[in-house]
């Protein structure tokens, strides 16, 4: 058996063979597409561009910029909670009242008619951008008035601005109780370290300077480190004038019983005795003349005798002179270990206070630390609470949110217009139509006798089987003639 080619005619006369098949799906979609068109309520869709800019608080620079897009994203994503919120969109629609339609009894506004509005409303960032990344934006309500979608884009712009100035009033008055109680806080602390810190400079009234140069400065210059330095430099003179003097005794006391020892004595420890000084050098110039003296004359000889008693004479005064120095040089040492006693007595104390104050200077340099933070935390707070209440006035004098030029509703309804939707009902009816006939009638099919055509199925199936048909053909043939 041979499949038969579907033509246009074939399909041209088929519908033409059975005109309801095709008029009647046609009439009816064309009919529940005219009824739709009349029926369908118009739809009007009014945006408005909104612009949102960033409080000015601190930043001179560049006031009303956010600092950074998240800001920015963050302050828009708050103000689409608030344009669908159920208390704006409620305070909106009593600004402008119910339409002209609505029954009187019922409540204005309902929840019906909230819900309703909340579908109804969007905020979408202008084309081509991403929500979140510019400031402008822009706030659309749809309605089945044209003048109506206008009205409550207005209304709900001046209610989103309303709620969003009271919102940040209301976290300005938060963020003001919040900062008030943590400045008082920080003024007890601050105080608390403040009194602290003076108790303990009470404590060393004469030498707060030097314990404040010691926080400040632990290896800088003072008046007490001067003087101990000083000091330590002085008692080092005194001490080495002191052993000195003891070895001048020591010599002194040697050479008493044979001054010729003197003249082995280095001029270093002579320079405090002039004197002995110059008794030792003019013993050294007598025997020098005496030794001269012998070299050209004998022992008895007048000039010698004369240098010897010379020496001798010499040699007796300085050593009467070596007493007289022995006991001045006593005196010297008394009175310079009474100096050295003194000054290490001063210096002893000097110590004591600057371990004493080296002691304390770590609880001291605590107390100022702490101090000095309480008292930058007091300023940091006072200065969050001032630009608090700034905001907190900013807020009830001006909106963060922007109306840009006027709400546009455009010149024409949403969606298609009543011809378009009419055509499209004709249009889906021809083609409901085509496929009932391609789903019920076959128009590749030969033409058969009415009579043959209208067999019952047991006279076809006998007729089949006469023919000597197998019943996969039989069933392949019935179904081609569309029984």
């Amino acid at each position: 058996m041979t499949q038969a080619t579907i033509r246009p005619s074939d399909v041209v006369q088929t519908v033409t063979e059975h005109p309801w098949r095709t008029i009647v799906p046609v009439a009816v979609v064309t009919l529940l597409a005219l009824a739709y068109a009349v029926a369908r309520p118009t739809s009007w869709e009014a945006a408005q561009a909104l612009v949102v800019r960033d409080e000015v608080g601190d930043r001179l620079t560049r006031p009303g910029k956010f600092a950074h897009v998240d800001e920015m994203k963050t302050s828009q994503e708050t103000i689409l909670e608030l344009a669908k919120s159920r208390g704006v969109l409620s305070k909106a629609l009593a600004e402008i009242g119910p339409p002209t339609d609505r029954h009187a009894s019922r409540p204005w506004p309902s929840e019906q008619d909230l819900e309703a509005l909340q579908g109804n409303v969007k905020i979408t960032p202008p084309k081509g951008a991403e929500f979140g990344k510019t400031e402008v934006f822009y706030l659309k309500v749809q309605d089945t008035n044209q003048h109506r979608a206008v009205e409550l884009t207005l209304a709900i712009c001046r209610q989103l601005q309303n709620r969003f100035a009271e919102l940040r009033e209301a976290k300005a008055h938060s963020t003001i109780d919040e900062l008030t109680r943590s400045v008082t806080l920080a003024h007890d602390d601050l105080a608390t370290a403040t009194r602290a810190l003076g108790d303990m400079e009470q404590r060393f009234g004469g030498d707060l300077s030097e314990l404040r140069i010691l926080n400040e400065s632990p290896s800088g210059d003072s008046d007490l480190r001067r003087t101990a330095i000083e000091l330590e430099k002085e008692l080092r003179g005194y001490q080495a004038t002191q052993t000195e003097g003891q070895e001048l005794l020591k010599l002194l006391a040697s050479a008493q019983g044979d001054p010729s020892k003197l003249l082995a004595s280095p001029s270093v420890l002579l320079k405090s005795q002039p004197a002995l000084g110059r008794l030792k050098d003019g013993l050294v110039d007598a025997q020098l003349r005496t030794g001269q003296a012998l070299g050209t004359m004998s022992q008895d000889h007048p000039l010698v005798q004369a240098a010897h008693a010379a020496e001798q004479a010499i040699g007796e005064q300085l050593h009467d002179e070596i007493g007289v120095a022995i006991r001045g040089i006593e005196v010297d040492l008394r009175v310079n270990a009474d100096r050295i006693r003194a000054l290490e007595e001063q210096n002893s104390a000097i110590q004591g206070r600057l371990g004493r104050l080296a002691t304390v200077r770590a609880e001291y340099a605590n107390l100022v630390a702490a101090t000095k933070y309480r008292g930058e935390t007091l300023k940091a707070v006072e200065r969050d609470l001032a630009e608090a209440r700034s905001s907190q006035a900013a807020a009830r004098a001006a909106s963060l949110i922007n109306l840009v030029d006027s709400p546009d509703a455009g010149s024409r309804p949403l969606g298609p217009g009543r011809t378009t939707i009419v055509l499209a009902g004709i249009g889906g009816g021809l083609l409901i139509a085509l496929a009932i006939v391609f789903l019920t009638i076959n128009p590749g099919t030969p033409h058969e006798s009415q009579a043959a055509r209208t067999l019952p199925m047991p006279s076809a199936q006998i007729a089949e089987r006469a023919t000597g048909l197998t019943l996969k053909q039989a069933l392949q043939r019935v179904a081609a003639r569309g029984i």
